[in-house]
């Protein structure tokens, strides 16, 4: 009786209830929504002006992607220390982290913006290789607006990031749908008003992500916050926090930077099919995009979640919300796969392609549609769970050799055969590699250890 009594006395009450939950997980849903239809709606909208357009953005995107996961894997490294700090009740050091984040993350893309701006024509040509001409115009246009667009889009994501650790999420979903509204607004005036084609998506994207980040960095200096920043623009530096914050963001860049340059020689397969083909896979990305819209709230949330779990030193508690979580994935993305499986015709259309790039999406679509109902959610939420505990070197391992010997490795082996389709199956390979390792991990429990404070 004794020993059942300490057992009991031991159980802590959870810290997160099914309505706080919500108030997590839903915001995140329609702010991820809203984040995918930033992109969308520039590839969209430049339709009008011709493939030529689509695909010069499209191959922008791509490397702007690369840049960007740079940018959120340092504010995830913010986050999850400043999460962890919040489970420990220790709200001072949780602000100081977020200051420390702020400058970090405000010189690292500026000097990316710097590089991007001296260099965006070589850069280009280095990935991509020999461009079509109007290809190439389209592409230096775009690069150029969005390339001054990066410190203004990772202090948004630095500040969304702290918003999520402590649990308010809805100010990024606002500060995401007002982004959305001056995106798609300038887009309609430049682009079919004015008549200046993809120079207009690039400033409309420019816009957005000035008015994101001057609105977060208002909201993250206000007092009331549990975690805010005082005396922006009074530097300090503190050793101590930024190790701290770049033990998670280091490995988590350098994963998400080497899974973005892989994806990068992967495209660079694909432009030598032709433009139709890199037409057929901007518009298949962009609408899988949407189908991982549920998974990505969820990984954001387990930041969060797990994190503050592993802050107050409750593993269990991390573990039983883990799994919680993935059911919503799975079920919530389940059935987003299935509508596209059979709705991959009707949605492709919508983005007036020519009949062959059209057949070629919607091959490529229905076959993503089985391998991300299985294996995505084990392959990119769960290691989230990971990463919120301080296990981010692991991840970045597994990830990076899946990506260069699976996706990229296949890719070149499959591609002179099936074309466009070989890109796809290559990158399924990967993920089903990714979730069984990440699975394995997690059952055995070894990322409890690695807490970062």
């Amino acid at each position: 009786m004794q020993e059942q009594v300490a057992v009991q006395t031991d159980v802590r009450p959870p810290l997160f209830s099914g309505s706080a939950l919500r108030r997590l997980i839903i915001p995140l849903v329609i702010e991820q929504f809203l984040a995918m239809t930033i992109g969308m709606a520039d590839t969209m909208m430049v339709t009008s002006v011709g493939e030529h357009a689509v695909s010069g953005v499209s191959l922008v995107d791509n490397i702007s992607i690369l840049l960007i996961n740079i940018f959120s894997a340092l504010a995830t490294g913010g986050a999850v220390v400043a999460a962890q700090y919040l489970g420990s009740r220790d709200e001072p050091n949780a602000c100081a982290a977020a200051k420390q984040l702020f400058y970090a993350i405000a010189a690292l893309s500026t000097a990316m913006m710097a590089v991007c701006l001296l260099f965006r024509e070589p850069i280009l040509r280095l990935v991509f290789g020999t461009l079509d001409d109007d290809v190439m115009t389209a592409a230096m246009t775009y690069f150029l607006l969005t390339s001054i667009s990066y410190p203004f889009l990772a202090v948004y994501n630095a500040g969304a990031a702290l918003f999520r650790s402590m649990g308010n999420s809805k100010v990024s979903m606002f500060a995401s749908l007002l982004m959305n509204i001056v995106n798609i607004g300038l887009n309609a005036v430049l682009i079919y008003g004015v008549g200046i084609g993809v120079a207009g998506a690039g400033f409309g994207t420019l816009a957005s992500r000035l008015v994101g980040a001057l609105l977060m960095t208002w909201l993250i200096c206000q007092p009331h916050n549990p975690i805010h920043i005082s005396g922006l623009f009074r530097p300090e530096f503190q050793n101590q926090l930024v190790k701290k914050i770049l033990r998670i963001g280091v490995p988590n860049g350098m994963e998400n930077g080497m899974f973005q340059v892989g994806k990068l020689m992967v495209l660079g397969l694909v432009t030598p099919l032709g433009t139709s083909a890199t037409a057929a896979n901007a518009i298949a990305n962009s609408v899988a995009a949407m189908v991982n819209v549920p998974g990505n709230a969820v990984s954001l949330s387990l930041i969060t979640v797990v994190g503050q779990c592993m802050g107050a030193g409750d593993s269990r508690q991390a573990v039983g919300y883990t799994r919680k979580l993935m059911t919503i994935v799975y079920l919530s993305m389940g059935a987003l796969s299935l509508s596209l499986f059979f709705a991959a015709g009707p949605v492709v259309s919508f983005f007036g392609l020519t009949p062959a790039a059209a057949r070629m999406a919607v091959e490529v679509l229905r076959w993503c549609s089985v391998f991300t109902a299985v294996f995505w959610p084990m392959s990119f939420v769960l290691p989230n769970a990971l990463r919120a505990a301080g296990d981010a070197r692991f991840t970045m391992i597994v990830s990076m050799f899946s990506m260069w010997v699976f996706r990229v490795g296949f890719s070149y082996l499959l591609v002179p055969y099936i074309g466009l389709l070989g890109v796809w199956i290559a990158m399924f390979i990967d993920w089903v590699l990714r979730a069984a390792v990440f699975l394995f991990r997690f059952l055995r429990g070894r990322w409890k250890t690695k807490t970062v404070i």
